[in-house]
C-alpha cells in the first residue's frame, strides 16, 4: 500500500518542482477550526468534537514565462504540510504532506487550492485495541485538501491575510478494510509572507495562438494495484485492468474520451466464494465470473506535463453485481515527452472507493 500512496505524491510534486521559473515565492500559515462530516452512518460515533489544526504552505510564484502559466491566469504551484487533531481518542491525529496548486480569480483576490499528497494517522484500526475505528483501515492514506480563500497578498511589506473554507479528506482507497474514510469541513484564517517583494515582476501576457486542436489519438493504459473487500481480514490482492480509448484535443486545455475497461480484480474472486460458503442463502455460485468490462466517456485537463483526468462508465459485462453497474474514475496524469505517461488514479463507485490504480500507458 505505502509505495502506491507514495507514488500519489511524487507522481504530483515531480511535476511540480520539475519546474524552473526564475519566480518569487510565498509561505503561508493558516489555523482551522471545523467538524466532521457525516458521510456515512458508520462514523457517526466518531464525530465527537471540533477537529483543529494548521495548514503549512510553501508556493512558488509564476508570471508567465512559461505559456501554460498565463492560460491559467498565473497559479502558484507548491507543497504544504497539514496537522490535523481529529479530537477524538479513536481517531487520533493525522500528518498530511502534499502538492497543491494555487488558481486566482476576481482579480486575484478569490484563491482556490487543490492538494494531493499522503497522509499518516496515529491510531488507525486494531481489531484488539482500537476496534471502533472503522474510518482508517491503514496508518499511511492518501489525502486531497480543498481550500477557498479571500486572499490579500503583500499588504505591508510583503506581509498578507487569507481567511476562507476548506475540505480536507483521508481515505486508504480500500487497499485495507475498513475503510469508512472521513471529511472535515473547516474554517481556516492565516497569514502569509511574500520573499523579494520589491522586486516583483510583471505578468507577462500570452502569445499563445487561442485556436489548437489535435487529431484524434489513441491511448493504451495498464493499470494495478492491490485492495481489499469491505469485509475486514479476507485479505488484500492484486488486481490488473486494462483500458483502450480513443480521446479528441479541443483546445489547449480540454480533450474529451471515449473507451472500454477490462477489469481483473482478485479480491472480487475471493468475495464471490466468501459469499458462496458463509451466506448460503445469498445463493452465490461460487463459479461466478469475478472479471468485468466497461465503456466510458471521460474529460482530460491539461496542466503543463501534467493532466487531470475524469471518466464515467458503465459495465457491459457484469456476471455479479457489486456496488452497481456504473463507476467513475479520477485521477493525475504525468507525461514523459509527447507519447508515455504514468498516472494515479481512484477508481469508484459513486463516492465507494474500490481501488487505488497505479498506470503506465501510451498516447499515439
Amino acid at each position: 500500500m505505502k509505495y502506491f500512496l507514495v507514488g500519489v505524491f511524487c507522481l504530483t510534486s515531480s511535476c511540480l518542482f520539475a519546474q524552473q521559473d526564475p519566480g518569487l515565492f510565498t509561505l503561508d500559515a493558516n489555523y482551522f477550526y471545523g467538524t466532521i462530516l457525516e458521510h456515512n452512518p458508520d462514523i457517526a460515533h466518531l464525530i465527537t468534537d471540533h477537529p483543529t489544526g494548521l495548514i503549512l504552505s510553501f508556493n512558488k510564484k509564476t508570471y508567465g514565462h512559461k505559456p501554460w502559466e498565463s492560460r491559467y491566469n498565473y497559479p502558484d504551484w507548491g507543497a504544504s504540510f497539514i496537522y490535523q487533531d481529529m479530537k477524538n481518542q479513536v481517531l487520533g491525529e493525522n500528518y498530511g504532506v502534499y502538492a497543491h496548486y494555487n488558481f486566482y480569480f476576481l482579480k486575484r483576490n478569490l484563491n482556490f487550492r487543490i492538494g494531493q499528497g499522503i497522509a499518516y494517522t496515529t491510531n488507525p484500526y486494531e481489531k484488539e485495541t482500537n476496534y471502533m475505528n472503522g474510518a482508517y483501515g491503514s496508518d499511511l492514506m492518501s489525502t486531497t485538501y480543498l481550500m477557498l480563500n479571500y486572499k490579500k497578498e503583500n499588504v505591508f511589506k510583503g506581509l498578507g491575510f487569507q481567511a476562507g473554507i476548506s475540505l480536507i479528506h483521508y481515505s486508504n482507497a480500500n487497499v485495507r478494510a475498513p475503510n469508512n474514510s472521513t471529511n472535515t469541513f473547516v474554517f481556516n484564517i492565516g497569514t502569509n509572507y511574500l520573499f523579494d517583494y520589491s522586486k516583483e515582476p510583471n505578468y507577462q501576457p500570452s502569445t499563445e495562438s487561442k485556436k489548437f486542436t489535435e487529431n484524434i489519438k489513441y491511448n493504451l493504459a495498464f493499470r494495478t494495484g492491490v485492495n481489499e473487500s469491505d469485509i475486514i481480514g479476507t485479505g488484500q490482492f492484486p488486481f490488473y485492468n486494462v483500458s483502450f480509448y480513443a480521446d479528441k484535443r479541443i483546445n489547449r486545455k480540454s480533450a474529451f474520451q471515449i473507451g472500454t475497461d477490462m477489469f481483473f480484480a482478485q479480491f472480487l474472486k475471493e468475495l464471490i466464494y466468501f459469499y458462496s460458503v458463509a451466506y448460503p442463502e445469498r445463493n452465490v455460485d461460487p463459479d461466478t465470473d469475478y472479471k468485468r468490462v466497461g465503456v466510458f466517456v471521460g474529460h482530460e485537463l491539461f496542466i503543463n506535463k501534467l493532466s487531470v483526468i475524469a471518466q464515467l462508465g458503465y459495465y457491459v459485462y457484469y456476471p455479479y453485481d457489486f456496488e452497481g453497474r456504473v463507476y467513475n474514475r479520477i485521477g493525475l496524469k504525468r507525461y514523459f515527452g509527447d507519447q508515455f505517461f504514468g498516472a494515479i488514479t481512484l477508481k469508484a463507485h459513486g463516492a465507494k472507493a474500490e481501488a487505488v490504480e497505479f498506470g503506465v500507458g501510451v498516447r499515439l
